[in-house]
C-alpha cells in the first residue's frame, strides 16, 4: 500500500478542505492510501498584526512548502485565494477544484437581524472594506484575524457588529445558517481564486492518482484571475480583485483596479474564449486596459 501524505494547515476549515482531496484520492485509486499531515503555519500563529505587517499571504504556506521540499509530504492543499501570486517552479500548482460559491457574505452575531453601526465591522481586507463602504458609507472597520471559528466567537462575544467572510469557507464548515446576506459579485468582487482549492505538488513527481480531480472551469477561472492580479502586482495589502465566470464557451472576467498613489479605483470587464491556453492572457489584458484607462482619465 502506497501512502500519500497531504500537508494541511491545522484549522478546521483547512482540514475539511484537505479531507476533500484525501477522500477523492482514496475513492479513485486502489493500492493508495492518502493521509493528512497537519501543521500550524506562521500565519496561524501571528494573530495580533495584519498580514501586510508580518509578511503577507506567504506566511500561510511557508511551513507546508518546507514539508513538501523535505519529502515529508507529497502534496499540499490550499485555499487558492490565500496563495501568493508567485509560485515556485519546484512546487507547481498541479490541480484546481470545482469552484464552491465565490461570493463574500455578511455574518451577524447570533440572534441579530441588522447591523449595529455603533460597533465596528470585523474585517482586515482592504478589498472588502473598499467595496462594503460603497454599500454602507457609515461603516467603520476593525481588523480581525484567526480562522473562521475564532472570528465567529469574537463576533458573538460582542466585539463586532458583523463579519465579512467567504461563502465557500462558511459553507464547507456547515455553517451556512450563519449567513445573513450574500454579496453578488457585482456588489463586491471576490478575491482572485475565492472558492477554489489548489493542490500543490513537487516538480517531477507522478501525480496520476489525481487524474480527474482537476476542474477545467476552476482552472481557467484561476488562471485568468491570478494573471489579472499578478499584472497589477497586487499583493495582500492591495484591494485588487478579479472574478471570472465561464459561460457559453467564453470566460467573462471582471476586475477591480486600485491606484495606491491616490486611493482611487476602477472596475471593468472583458471576455475571451474559454480556453486554458488563453485564460491568463485575458487577465493580463484586462489589467493593462484598466490601468491605462485610470491613468488616462
Amino acid at each position: 500500500m502506497k501512502i500519500v501524505y497531504i500537508g494541511s494547515r491545522e484549522s478546521k476549515l483547512a482540514v475539511v478542505q484537505s479531507e476533500m482531496v484525501r477522500d477523492y484520492i482514496n475513492s479513485h485509486n486502489e493500492g493508495i492510501q492518502a493521509e493528512l499531515v497537519t501543521m500550524k503555519t506562521t500565519g496561524d500563529i501571528i494573530l495580533d498584526r495584519s498580514l501586510d505587517k508580518v509578511g503577507g499571504k506567504g506566511l500561510f504556506v511557508k511551513e507546508l512548502d518546507k514539508a513538501l521540499m523535505d519529502g515529508r509530504t507529497c502534496l499540499s492543499v490550499h485555499s487558492l485565494k490565500d496563495m501568493p501570486m508567485e509560485v515556485s517552479d519546484e512546487l507547481p500548482l498541479i490541480a484546481f477544484s470545482k469552484r464552491e460559491d465565490p461570493r463574500d457574505v455578511l455574518v451577524l452575531p447570533e440572534g441579530k437581524t441588522e447591523i449595529d453601526f455603533s460597533l465596528p465591522i470585523g474585517c482586515s481586507s482592504l478589498r472588502r472594506m473598499l467595496q462594503f463602504k460603497k454599500l454602507y458609507p457609515q461603516a467603520v472597520f476593525e481588523g480581525v484575524r484567526g480562522n473562521v471559528i475564532t472570528r465567529l466567537n469574537k463576533l458573538d462575544s460582542g466585539k463586532y457588529s458583523a463579519l465579512i467572510l467567504a461563502a465557500a469557507g462558511v459553507k464547507r464548515l456547515g455553517l451556512e445558517k450563519r449567513i445573513s446576506r450574500y454579496f453578488d459579485p457585482s456588489e463586491m468582487i471576490p478575491a482572485a481564486g475565492q472558492g477554489i482549492l489548489a493542490v500543490q505538488g513537487r516538480a517531477g513527481e507522478d501525480y496520476r492518482f489525481l487524474a480527474g480531480y482537476n476542474d477545467p472551469e476552476g482552472e481557467m477561472a484561476a488562471l485568468a484571475e491570478r494573471a489579472f492580479v499578478t499584472e497589477l502586482d497586487g499583493g495582500c495589502t492591495s484591494p485588487v480583485a478579479a472574478h471570472a465566470q465561464i459561460q457559453d464557451g467564453e470566460i467573462h472576467l471582471t476586475g477591480l483596479y486600485y491606484e495606491e498613489s491616490d486611493g482611487g479605483h476602477l472596475i471593468g470587464s472583458m471576455s475571451g474564449p474559454a480556453d486554458k491556453t488563453q485564460a491568463a492572457e485575458l487577465g493580463r489584458k484586462l489589467a493593462i486596459k484598466l490601468r491605462e484607462q485610470y491613468r488616462n482619465r
